[in-house]
């Protein structure tokens, strides 16, 4: 399937591994060109290797785009589109797991900060632009954990739950009427790192094995396994193709059948 979307420039954050490096991956395949931020300029290198076989433009920034500084320079990567991406993929770490009790003010204020006020501020340097030219897609990577809370992520569950809740009114402000959506894909159990610390966690807070946890985490999947990357990407892709443009303000969960609600 064609998607449409090829000669777009898209910015697509954490992409040097695991579900913001799947996201990158699909976008390429489909002819899109691309400025991929991460903080480790090494595999950030080497993922920008892989994707550029696919023959696209593919521009790096080692940076961290949860920083003022780090999302100025996003905008203005030499040889890039500036302010002008058609294709916006937010993403930032989740904050580390653990118990509500330990967590001070600043531990709060940095996951706001990576996992609300970071994707708002890029949205808002580009969705004006994206209007103007009527086209526009944006992509929040969030957690399907705004749906289904899980206790030892309490931080993520909080501040992408701010995001949700933003990105419910935004994209129903009028934005659409001129072909820009924003959507938010929610991940449940993909085969990541970020992944792999959790069920960690959870071994560590119940003292169980840990082979026994992720079997347990596995096996609660109707699906009987973890997501892949790859898998995500494609879903991505398909929401920022010029054939999604009647797909906007939802939250999109990708996790295998393992939300157990209706809606």
């Amino acid at each position: 399937m064609d998607l449409k979307i090829a000669g777009r420039w898209a910015l697509v954050c954490g992409a040097s591994k695991g579900l913001g490096f799947g996201c990158a991956n699909s976008l390429a395949r489909e002819g899109v060109n691309l400025v991929i931020v991460a903080r480790t300029p090494a595999p950030l290198e080497e993922a920008a290797s892989k994707l550029r076989a696919y023959g696209n433009q593919v521009l790096t920034l080692a940076a961290d785009i949860t920083t003022e500084e780090g999302r100025a320079a996003a905008l203005d990567v030499k040889g890039g589109p500036g302010k002008d991406y058609d294709i916006l993929v937010t993403n930032a770490g989740g904050p580390p797991p653990g118990d509500f009790r330990d967590w001070g003010e600043a531990d709060w204020l940095a996951a706001v900060q990576a996992n609300m006020l970071t994707p708002i501020a890029l949205i808002r340097a580009v969705v004006d632009g994206m209007a103007a030219r009527n086209f526009g897609r944006v992509v929040n990577i969030t957690s399907v954990a705004v749906k289904a809370p899980i206790a030892q992520l309490g931080l993520s569950n909080g501040a992408r739950s701010g995001l949700t809740g933003f990105i419910a009114g935004l994209a129903r402000s009028g934005i659409a009427r001129h072909n820009v959506t924003i959507n938010n894909l929610l991940p449940g159990a993909f085969d990541t790192d970020r992944l792999h610390s959790t069920i960690q966690a959870q071994a560590r807070a119940s003292s169980m094995d840990l082979a026994a946890v992720t079997d347990a985490r596995r096996n609660g999947i109707p699906a009987g396994r973890f997501g892949t990357p790859e898998e995500f990407g494609d879903y991505c892709a398909f929401l920022c193709s010029a054939l999604a443009g009647y797909v906007t303000g939802q939250n999109i969960l990708a996790d295998g059948g393992a939300y157990p609600g209706t809606y």
